[in-house]
């Protein structure tokens, strides 16, 4: 990135870089009966885990800061617009969501293009009909063209079949069934019986003829490549339609799954670059393979705290980890500050020098066991102690009572209908269980790829954490050290190159108690970045070439290498002391092996991108204090006061508006995904008439970047759950 630019001369004087909490060497072993840390021992981790509700940042790693400001007390998340996430596309381009209308003209499928007598134009097929001759003669041509005839004058739903003449020859049966499906997409073919035992028919038929055999011929085959949308979608439109998802405290999965029902699609027919967080606003790209803008579109009357728009069709649908990174607006309230200054100084001090470059706390879980120790028992092929971790009870989880019930009873299927069907890997571990008692590795193998994974990926992330804070503690923020890791800006030609660095994340959308993660997104290692990685010597050091901000750390795997300062050690001492090895393998499933991971690389230091902030007074909390994708939209159609009235999850209204009232659900508290909870009006809720003030921020993060890290650098809080329940 360059340089650090120098701080402005009214705060230089209070800013300089230090690591505020060292890392130690022992800093998992217990130091006070009321501070526990996770230890190596399977028996001991999970009794010490399953005594707290919620997992601490100093117990993953998370102990240091960039600057020594002291910080400030602000409200994350207070409500849930107070937290808006735009994602950023491959093109940089920041995804809003500006129009609620379908394209002029829509794509019509084949079928209606050419047979429907309500079209407006009806298609000439007589050279389809004439070239038919040469294959079923006169006779086949002319009860082609009545069939034809019919379907275009009528209902072709009450149009019977026609039945070619009998043929005894294969081949030319193919050559017929080929020149229908080349020619005449409408119609559909398929073969019964002739008059003796060595001869077969042809039969021919609309496409929405559903005959009393249409079960059987879908049973053999009869269908589309893929059947998630339209089987006779025009070959001149893109197969998926893509659209912006705007969506309201409600979580990626939740709302697709309310779209894929009003649609009666499955929801792997959606594709999506990353999960966005629940309690916030936000906008993202989604696609969904043939259905056409118009059928969404209609959805938007129905849909409460969701809406679609953008349309467009494209040739492919996205996958996870296709996108640059996300745009955040976050609004903290109810500041309290010794003085101004010190918060006008941290901001200032976030946006020029950044923010250590953690993996937050919604990369372990929001549940007392934390997914890393999941992911430690995998890679010590300890199979049983994974499924119990899944399992067993948790305090203070509000499926205590159903996970108490399995471990006392060991009935999966009395177990099964308690637990909802958001819980997926607690119930394919059931269900395995239930085919397969004490198969406990074929129970977490049913568990979907992309979740299963995360709980390695999650203990990579503990590791790296560690060793970002010793690498911090031990040398600073200020500059390059020998033994440091760097993307190599150099290539053989001698021209500097531009790297886009491997993330070594993976997205889940997944359970209770694991994250569904904003800002975090999956990506493939690059065999051919990761090459591009070298050691920092002392000719590199001398060189000048090289700043903080190009340091980066491994992710644990096969073909990383590591620094060859004592950051390095964190890695070796931290999964030794947890029975693991990231040399060798001690089981044969590969995918809970480190050294069957590649692994990838992860800056230390990350600086917000278009860093914008500013400070705000209210007087009354439940106004929003930032504008949303539909504020702008309602405002630009002339809606009264920019506003819309839609029925919250627990039947309240919520009024969008900037100016309006937005009420929220406030009969319970719910831990969200960023490590927040909902907080009540005893601080700055609408009952209090003082003014208050409230810090705006806006800043774009690349993928795989957490925002809530950044906010703990402005701060100097935790973002813990049990710490934000104490600012009520």
């Amino acid at each position: 990135m360059g340089l650090r630019p120098k701080l402005i001369s009214s705060i230089s004087s209070s800013l300089h870089y230090s690591a505020l909490k060292p890392y130690k060497a022992s800093i998992r072993k217990p130091q006070k009966p009321t501070t526990t840390a996770t230890t190596a021992t399977t028996t001991t981790t999970t009794a010490t885990v399953m005594a707290r509700k919620s997992i601490e940042e100093s117990d993953v790693g998370i102990s240091c800061y960039i600057s020594n400001l002291s910080g400030f007390r602000g409200i994350l998340k207070q409500r849930y617009s107070d937290f808006i996430v735009n994602e950023v596309d491959r093109d940089e381009q920041v995804v809003h969501l500006t129009s609620l209308d379908p394209p002029s003209e829509e794509p019509k499928s084949v079928h209606e293009n050419g047979t429907k007598a309500s079209d407006s134009t009806i298609i000439d097929y007589s050279s389809q009909i004439e070239s038919f001759k040469s294959l079923a003669g006169d006779s086949g041509a002319a009860r082609l063209e009545d069939l034809i005839n019919q379907i275009n004058s009528g209902d072709d739903d009450s149009v019977p079949p026609i039945v070619l003449s009998p043929d005894y020859d294969k081949s030319h049966r193919t050559a017929i069934h080929n020149f229908f499906k080349e020619n005449l997409k409408f119609l559909v073919t398929d073969v019964v019986d002739g008059p003796d035992a060595s001869s077969k028919c042809i039969r021919v038929r609309s496409k929405s003829d559903k005959g009393r055999n249409s079960k059987k011929r879908k049973e053999r085959g009869d269908k589309p490549f893929d059947s998630r949308g339209s089987e006779d979608w025009p070959e001149n439109v893109g197969k998926f339609l893509r659209f912006n998802l705007y969506k309201e405290n409600k979580d990626t999965q939740e709302a697709l799954g309310v779209i894929g029902n009003m649609l009666s699609v499955q929801p792997r027919s959606f594709g999506f670059a990353g999960t966005k967080d629940k309690r916030a606003v936000t906008t993202q790209r989604v696609t969904v393979y043939k259905k056409q803008a118009s059928k969404l579109a209609s959805l938007n009357k129905r849909l409460i705290g969701i809406k679609v728009g953008d349309f467009c069709y494209v040739n492919e649908g996205l996958v996870l980890g296709q996108l640059w990174g996300n745009r955040f607006t976050i609004t903290l309230r109810g500041i309290v500050s010794d003085t101004e200054d010190t918060i006008k100084a941290s901001a200032d001090a976030l946006g020029k020098h950044g923010f250590i470059n953690y993996f937050g706390l919604q990369r372990f879980g929001s549940g007392s066991v934390p997914t890393h120790l999941i992911g430690a028992a995998l890679l010590r092929g300890e199979w049983e102690v994974a499924v119990d971790l899944i399992l067993d009870p948790r305090d203070g989880d509000i499926l205590f009572i159903a996970r108490k019930y399995y471990k006392d009873s060991d009935d999966v299927e009395g177990t099964l209908k308690q637990l909802p069907r958001f819980l997926v890997a607690e119930r394919a571990v059931l269900q395995s269980l239930k085919k397969s008692p004490g198969n406990y590795q074929q129970a977490l193998k049913s568990i979907p790829r992309t979740l299963r994974m995360m709980y390695v990926h999650s203990y990579q992330s503990y590791l790296w954490n560690h060793a970002a804070s010793m690498r911090v503690q031990k040398y600073g923020t200020e500059q390059v050290v020998l033994g440091d890791l760097v993307y190599s800006k150099e290539i053989p030609s001698g021209k500097v190159m531009e790297l886009v660095e491997p993330e070594c994340v993976d997205d889940c959308s997944a359970t209770n108690d694991n994250n569904n993660n904003e800002d975090e997104v999956s990506g493939d290692f690059h065999e051919e970045k990761n090459s591009n990685v070298k050691v920092v010597t002392s000719e590199v050091l001398n060189s000048g070439c090289y700043t903080i901000d190009d340091v980066i750390l491994p992710m644990p795997g096969s073909r990383v290498i590591y620094p060859t300062n004592d950051s390095a050690k964190v890695y070796h001492d931290l999964a030794n002391k947890d029975g693991i090895s990231l040399t060798e393998s001690v089981h044969n499933m590969k995918e809970f092996s480190i050294t069957s991971m590649t692994g990838g690389y992860r800056k230390v230091f990350q600086k917000p991108i278009n860093f914008e902030w500013e400070l705000l007074t209210y007087t009354d909390g439940n106004k929003p204090l930032a504008e949303t994708d539909l504020d702008k939209i309602l405002k630009s159609v002339g809606a009264p006061n920019g506003k819309s009235e839609e029925a919250s999850d627990n039947g309240a209204k919520v009024d969008n508006s900037v100016n309006g009232p937005n009420v929220e659900p406030d009969d319970k508290e719910i831990a969200d995904d960023e490590g927040t909870v909902p907080q009540d009006g005893s601080v700055c809720g609408s009952s209090s008439q003082d003014s208050q003030i409230a810090l705006k921020l806006s800043m774009t993060l690349p993928a795989s970047c957490y925002a809530t890290m950044a906010i703990r650098e402005l701060l100097k809080t935790s973002t813990s759950v049990a710490y934000q329940k104490t600012l009520n």
